[in-house]
């Protein structure tokens, strides 16, 4: 089973940068992927994107599309949420999560985070002056 450590939170101002580090260990499929999430106390788990192990292919939701991107460094089994031009709305805490890729990215089209079952403990953001 896959295990995985969110890593990288914390405070920064609006209109800073953030980036967020997932490590995870080995895969044992070849269509495996990370997607991240956010989520605010009372609020549904939002889904940001995802990137493919294999290929390096990504996907974004719109809400971030343009100020968040996804890579992944496999030689040190590590995936990261590079967060620019970051607003107060951008408080939450972040996860990561992993799955066959078909998988994360239904989870983040229909927003059923809950058909993800490999987690990463969050990291909080906050971003405030």
């Amino acid at each position: 089973e896959v295990q995985l450590q969110a890593s990288g939170g914390g405070l920064v101002q609006p209109g800073g940068s953030l980036r967020l580090s997932c490590v995870y260990s080995a895969f044992t499929g070849i269509d495996h992927a990370i997607a991240w999430f956010r989520q605010v106390p009372g609020k549904e788990r939002e889904g940001i994107g995802s990137i493919k192990s294999s290929d390096g292919l990504t996907y974004y939701r719109p809400s971030v599309k343009g100020r968040f991107t996804i890579s992944a460094d496999n030689a040190k089994n590590t995936v990261y949420l590079q967060m620019n031009n970051l607003k107060p709305e951008d408080t939450a805490t972040y996860y990561c999560a992993a799955d066959a890729w078909a998988v994360v990215n239904a989870a983040l089209v229909s927003g059923r985070s809950d058909i993800l079952e490999t987690w990463g403990r969050g990291t909080l953001v906050t971003v405030s002056s």
